[in-house]
């Protein structure tokens, strides 16, 4: 590797760390619940995400809907930081 070379990240490895449309779930491994019910990571409730594998295809889209419009959880703060659509 010269020194021209950017290290290459893992395509799982930065779809955590900023979420991807290609993910089912929202997670992007930051999970906090420090101050109410609601992960500061992905933006669910505590509820939504200990149930999420039990959820139907429009109970997940409806999940999403919401946390895209509130926009306040760090998946799409680090999303607008990288200019990666949500």
């Amino acid at each position: 590797m010269n020194s021209d070379s950017k290290p290459q990240i893992q395509d799982s490895s930065y779809s955590l760390s900023t979420g991807d449309d290609e993910s089912d779930s929202p997670c992007i491994g930051v999970c906090t619940t420090l101050y109410d019910e609601i992960c500061q990571g992905c933006g669910r409730t505590l509820s939504e995400v200990s149930n999420w594998v039990f959820l139907s295809d429009e109970e997940k889209a409806t999940v999403w809907k919401r946390i895209r419009t509130e926009g306040t959880a760090q998946r799409f703060q680090r999303q607008a930081q990288e200019d990666k659509p949500a």
